[in-house]
């Protein structure tokens, strides 16, 4: 015998099954460049990696590892924003899960300006430099704006 549903309920169940979906799926809410900082624990989730956390004057250290070997650090301010993300290791984070909303600029700036093993951007939102090849990769991608006052992009490692 069917069950007759009204909109208002079957809204709802839609309402609540895309919430629970949201809050349970880590890749949806990583943490990326300009994302809060609560938001690093879903990438530890997704790269199935350890962290540990050092704090400096001026920003918090978030450092990832992953079984094989790929280390992401990813920096917060005082404003509790990702400001800069360093990877290093035998292959390419996500870049699209540690870019987030500035993954597209980067792709669209990527087209034709890629030099040998090395690949730049330096556009006043957003800075990436990586280099690499097989088995040994490394990177920086950061937003200038977001860099707290009296930090040095060369003391981020």
């Amino acid at each position: 015998m069917p069950i007759a549903l009204s909109n208002t309920t079957v809204n709802r169940s839609v309402l609540i099954a895309g919430f629970l979906i949201a809050a349970f799926n880590p890749c949806i809410a990583s943490a990326a460049l300009g994302e809060p900082e609560a938001s690093v624990m879903a990438d530890v989730t997704v790269m199935r990696g350890t962290l540990m956390v050092v704090d400096s004057a001026n920003y918090r250290s978030h450092e990832i590892k992953t079984s094989s070997g790929i280390v992401v650090h990813e920096f917060t301010g005082v404003d509790g924003k990702v400001f800069a993300i360093v990877w290093r290791g035998p292959a390419m984070p996500n870049l699209r899960q540690a870019l987030g909303q500035y993954f597209d600029s980067y792709i669209a700036a990527a087209k034709g300006n890629r030099s040998g093993n090395q690949f730049g951007i330096h556009n006043s939102d957003l800075v990436v430099h990586s280099a690499g090849h097989m088995r040994a990769f490394s990177g920086i991608a950061y937003l200038p704006q977001a860099i707290p006052s009296g930090v040095s992009i060369g003391e981020l490692q």
